[in-house]
């Protein structure tokens, strides 16, 4: 099996910069592998919106940087953030004149919602679906192009490297899913769009597919990863005893009006930040963790009850039907919610292009680190990056790709299949073992003790699944696992190591 250019992920990351390079190069063939079906991913989950500048009067591009960059507590690259602020309204205009409709007001001009974080009104957005439309339109055109397949439920294990120089990527190694047979495919060019790492934690709004796969993959073979231990959680994910993941609620539906209130129904936000609701993820994840555990109450509430009931259908049917769906009438009940990991703001590192570290590997979307988000995304400027980051590598890859051989076709295939000797059982009980470490309170919370006895734990866990045959049941299951585990030891040495440089900057500041 080979292609010209290996595209792992369709959600917007590897979509835009299919259809980008496959106009571009008619003559390149383009597969996008996914491990489960085409439409399965974060981007399909997305319910705010993009964040763009366009009301030049009130808004610009410099208080859309100063947003990002206060959001990300100062630790985000200035360079890039100008660069991907810049381009938002032209990577707009793409998706538009690719098909995807946005929401507009009655003056015929794009109805711009409000998040936390933001300054100004600026998220365009199609009601809470704005992820659905985006990834359904971005399929269709994607699909229209004849140089571009799509090979579904193949699950990737490996990146491959030049067996002379162990350098350069060339492919990688998955499992067929349905064989369960081991297969090399063979490329010259391999974009990794994988997605993000949130079912590795105890409360999450991510996807099942969001098991890390491409930081696991990327770390084993040698790429640089940064970062990991930003990891943004998200304030209101509906709460659901026993659920896994969770319904996210839609960070716009503060910016619409609704109130966090605790369980005597009173707001307690503006002890903590001027901008109350308004204010950013972490600050809110925060403020939410310290009462719950002041209360003792397993969540905290949004309160709708006081907006335009029909106004808020309109806005967010998605979120309405779900609620009504599990018995919640938001006109006379409050939403329980509580913080969960929603977003990845390291990963593996790129540059202004997207190429990571390793020679023909490229990578883009939420399992990059960019340097645009620093340690706390503002709301809705994820789906921007990822338009921004393949539209910059696309233009980087048709110059790369004249000066590279055909890939190659004679690298001895593994075709192999595992005895499953653990059960499904025991690697459910080891993942959950996993989430079990996983919390709030371990990456935002926890003291270096409790931080290190836990990296002692995973890497405990590692080394089994690394090193004990019985475990390795060849199957996706185990896989994931793997790479959940890999990432969450990324996660808490990066955790030590951050905490070991902001003690020793302190140190020297105040010599």
């Amino acid at each position: 099996m080979k292609t010209d250019v290996l595209v792992i992920g369709s959600g917007i990351a590897g979509l835009s910069f299919a259809i980008k390079l496959a106009d571009a190069r008619p003559d390149t063939s383009i597969t996008i592998l996914t491990k489960s079906s085409n439409d399965l991913c974060n981007t399909a989950q997305a319910q705010g919106g993009i964040a763009v500048v366009l009301d030049r009067v009130r808004d610009s591009f410099e208080q859309h940087v100063q947003d990002t960059m206060k959001a990300g507590k100062g630790l985000n690259d200035r360079k890039v953030v100008e660069m991907v602020v810049s381009q938002a309204p032209e990577r707009l205009s793409e998706l538009i004149s690719w098909g995807t409709s946005f929401d507009f007001n009655g003056n015929g001009e794009f109805e711009l919602g409000l998040e936390g974080g933001h300054s100004q009104r600026r998220i365009v957005h199609h009601r809470d679906l704005t992820g659905k439309e985006l990834e359904r339109k971005l399929l269709k055109k994607a699909g229209s192009l004849p140089n571009v397949e799509f090979v579904d439920r193949y699950f990737v294990i490996d990146l491959l490297k030049n067996e002379q120089d162990q350098e350069n990527c060339t492919g990688v190694k998955m499992l067929d899913k349905v064989t369960g047979q081991q297969v090399n495919f063979n490329s010259r060019i391999t974009f990794l769009a994988t997605g993000g790492s949130g079912m590795i934690f105890s409360n999450t709004t991510n996807p099942s597919v969001a098991t890390a796969d491409g930081v696991a993959m990327a770390q084993r073979a040698g790429a640089e990863v940064k970062n990991m231990n930003f990891i943004q959680f998200h304030p209101t994910a509906l709460y659901e005893k026993d659920k896994h993941p969770l319904f996210l609620i839609s960070e716009a539906v503060r910016g619409f009006g609704a109130y966090v209130v605790n369980h005597k129904g009173n707001r307690f936000l503006f002890k903590t930040d001027t901008r109350g609701e308004l204010a950013t993820r972490d600050i809110v994840s925060e403020a939410v963790v310290k009462e719950l555990k002041m209360s003792g109450e397993r969540s905290a509430f949004l309160d709708c009850r006081h907006l335009n009931f029909e106004a808020f259908q309109n806005e967010f049917p998605t979120i309405v039907a779900y609620c009504h769906s599990i018995g919640l009438n938001l006109k006379t009940d409050l939403i329980p919610i509580v913080p969960a990991a929603h977003y990845q703001c390291g990963g593996i590192q790129v540059d202004e292009h997207a190429r990571t570290s390793i020679p023909h590997l490229y990578a883009s979307g939420e399992c990059a680190h960019t340097g645009l988000h620093g340690a706390n995304r503002l709301a809705s400027n994820s789906l921007l990056e990822a338009l921004v980051y393949s539209h910059q590598s696309y233009k980087s890859v048709i110059e790369e790709l004249d000066k590279l051989p055909e890939p190659e076709t004679i690298i001895r295939p593994e075709i192999l299949r595992f005895e499953q000797e653990a059960d499904d059982e025991i690697i459910a009980s080891l993942r959950h073992r996993l989430n079990d470490l996983m919390t709030y309170d371990l990456i935002h919370a926890s003291g270096k003790r409790e931080k290190k006895e836990a990296l002692e734990h995973l890497r405990e866990l590692k080394e089994m699944l690394e090193d004990y045959p019985p475990f390795n049941t060849g199957t996706t299951g185990f896989y994931e696992l793997r790479n959940m585990v890999c990432t969450a030891v990324l996660i808490l040495d990066h955790a030590l190591d951050f905490s070991s440089k902001m003690k020793k900057n302190l140190s020297e500041l105040l010599a």
